[in-house]
């Protein structure tokens, strides 16, 4: 009898020391925009994607990488020093294919750094969730879904992307964990809603990002599978799984 690999949900990076991510598959989740943001623009032809912590390091990409450009936020806004914003609807083939995006953010781009000793990383979203789950399954080792949070404070949306990969693909994996139990909860909560969105509309980043005028921002990070793309990270820049 195959023994089933296991597996969990973080909800926050302030809980990441809790959890093993050696050898494991980690999933980083940041819906609202990050992980949103870098499917689509890898979907849509950005030659890769180049993940920093800080607004300078960015900045100082931008002006030695060729055919690169800045981009990230703070707090929800553009970064000052940068050119470009955290929304994915910046991104359109017409624009991206073919350049390299350096990214900083709030939350999505600080939790990656900090699971560097996991087997493969890779990025998730309901813009790309069936090929997320597939690959997951593909791959046969331990899974941690990790929540970037909204600074270190586990939010609505990130906590309910684990819960649908968890109803997608749960029944493959020994699951011990109640974070895991907790956010299947909220997915099966939210599917008796209108949309997704409407489920999310009591959260406090979609209060923080509406009030800045992102309502279709919000939408478009909603909607399931449009990409049928997995962004890996391979020798600290993301590209797409082959």
């Amino acid at each position: 009898m195959t023994t089933k690999r296991s597996l969990e949900v973080c909800f926050s990076p302030a809980l990441l020391h809790l959890y093993e991510t050696k050898g494991r598959v980690v999933v980083i989740i940041d819906i609202f925009r990050a992980t949103s943001t870098i499917t689509t623009a890898l979907a849509n032809g950005a030659e890769k994607i180049i993940p920093v912590a800080s607004v300078e390091e960015c900045i100082a990409l931008g002006q030695s990488v060729p055919n690169s450009i800045t981009a990230g936020e703070r707090n929800g806004q553009v970064a000052p020093g940068l050119a470009y914003g955290n929304s994915p609807l910046e991104y359109p083939a017409t624009f991206i294919s073919g350049k390299t995006l350096n990214l900083t953010t709030t939350n999505g781009t600080r939790l990656l750094h900090q699971v560097k000793d996991a087997d493969t990383i890779i990025i998730g979203s309901f813009l790309n969730l069936t090929a997320v789950c597939d690959y997951l399954l593909a791959q046969g080792k331990d899974v941690l879904l990790g929540c970037a949070s909204w600074k270190d404070r586990p939010n609505m949306e990130d906590n309910l992307f684990a819960g649908a990969v968890v109803k997608k693909i749960g029944a493959h994996f020994e699951i011990n964990c109640d974070s895991a139990h907790i956010a299947l909860s909220m997915y099966d909560d939210a599917l008796t809603k209108p949309s997704l969105l409407s489920y999310l509309q009591v959260g406090s980043h979609y209060d923080r990002l509406s009030k800045y005028g992102l309502i279709k921002d919000l939408e478009y990070c909603t909607m399931v599978d449009l990409h049928p793309v997995v962004p890996v990270l391979k020798e600290n820049v993301l590209v797409l799984e082959k």
